[in-house]
């Protein structure tokens, strides 16, 4: 395979490939070669002058540059060189977010899973979740740590409105809507947290490599 202008497309799946994106950004791709929230925490733990913001998704960090201060090969030498941490270990703030088990599809849900509402909630609101990439509306936080028994794929039709607070399932992930939005996962509650809040800094409640707790509101 031809090499990248960085050196890293040599199609080796141990090695990360990394591409420029636009003007000023480069996408690590990680693909089969590691984990992208341990290389998100060893990245963020080491900015040098000129790069402006990291963001990871599900299988990507995109980060971002000041052309002013620093280059292409240079940020691109810094990604090359910084070995990702260990996936599961804690680099974040730990966020707990209050639920009320009221979602409109928790009967459905249990009876996907071959179990009761009860254990539905329970098994919820005891598994530990861990923040791996923020997208689809600002403060929406992908959570990893679903018990394999509620992985369920998506609606079949989505809604065309989520209030805004929705605790909600979709695939191997646990999310929180941040605001009213159109939506396909399911709903198994409701949470007075505020996800995105302009006046905090970081507006995000959650941030990736966060961990998270649900706690059973009383």
């Amino acid at each position: 395979m031809q090499e990248s202008r960085f050196g890293l497309s040599s199609g080796r799946a141990d090695v990360p490939d990394i591409r420029p994106c636009g003007d000023s950004g480069l996408l690590l791709e990680m693909g089969n070669a590691g984990d992208v929230l341990g290389a998100y925490s060893a990245l963020a733990a080491s900015v040098p002058p000129g790069v402006t913001d990291l963001v990871p998704a599900q299988c990507t960090i995109l980060v971002t540059y000041d052309l002013h201060t620093t280059t292409a090969d240079a940020v691109a030498s810094w990604l090359r060189s910084t070995p990702p941490t260990a996936s599961d270990a804690p680099d974040g703030s730990v966020v707990e977010i209050p639920v009320t088990y009221d979602g409109e599809d928790l009967a459905e849900v249990a009876a996907a899973a071959g179990t009761t509402v009860e254990e539905v909630v329970r098994l919820h609101s005891t598994a530990g979740y861990r923040a791996a990439f923020c997208g689809f509306a600002p403060g929406f936080a992908y959570l990893t740590g679903l018990p394999s028994q509620l992985h369920l794929p998506r609606r079949p039709t989505p809604r065309t409105r989520v209030p805004a607070g929705a605790v909600a399932i979709a695939g191997e992930y646990s999310a929180v809507y941040p605001g009213a939005s159109p939506g396909g996962w399911h709903l198994l509650g409701t949470s007075t947290a505020a996800m995105w809040d302009l006046s905090r800094d970081p507006p995000g409640l959650v941030q990736p490599g966060d961990s998270v707790r649900f706690v059973v509101a009383r």
